[in-house]
């Protein structure tokens, strides 16, 4: 039997669409066309497919771990309708200056999941949409993949500075969750 792989995702930007006042309710929670199908066709591939996600807006008080949950059900509930499973989604609920390890570029919610899964992570595409998601993969090693939806287009913007690298590794780019999904499951 072969080792299942995993796929690291982020959330905001690359699942679902993202908001400058924060997703607040499963309401609010709209998944980016293709997203959905992209993680469904990552499991049928044979990926495991797993959220690593900063979610301050627990840690500001703007909404609660209740109304969380139901957004990640919602997240779960159409990915298998679409045929996929979501394993997983390991979140840092604190505010940025809450000084914890879990939130990224910090690497803690990596760990968590290595740790949960009983797997190492080196080589797993971690699929961000900003810095921290790239530095946080980075730190884990993983390899970073930037996609352009959310804040993607910014970040691809800053990473040309340095020639799409990040601490010496290259820096994967691509559209869309459905394009890396249709690159690595090609590999």
């Amino acid at each position: 039997m072969t080792a299942t792989r995993t796929l690291i995702l982020d959330r905001d930007g690359v699942i679902n669409h993202d908001s400058a006042d924060f997703i607040k309710s499963a309401d609010e929670w709209l998944p980016i066309p293709g997203s959905i199908e992209a993680i469904a066709l990552a499991c049928q591939a044979g990926w495991r497919v797993v959220v690593a996600t900063n979610q301050s807006g627990v840690g500001r008080g703007l909404f609660d771990e209740f109304a969380l949950a139901h957004m990640h059900e919602k997240l779960a509930r159409l990915v298998e309708d679409a045929g996929g499973s979501v394993a997983g989604v390991f979140y840092c609920p604190h505010a940025p200056d809450a000084g914890c390890d879990c939130r990224k570029p910090k690497a803690g919610l990596l760990s968590a999941i290595a740790e949960t899964f009983e797997c190492d992570l080196s080589g797993s595409p971690l699929v961000g949409d900003s810095l921290r998601d790239l530095e946080a993969a980075v730190s884990a090693g993983c390899t970073p993949i930037l996609v352009r939806t959310g804040k993607g287009a910014s970040t691809e913007a800053a990473l040309q500075a340095t020639g799409g690298c990040l601490e010496g590794v290259r820096v994967a780019v691509f559209d869309d969750l459905a394009a890396v999904v249709a690159a690595i499951s090609d590999a």
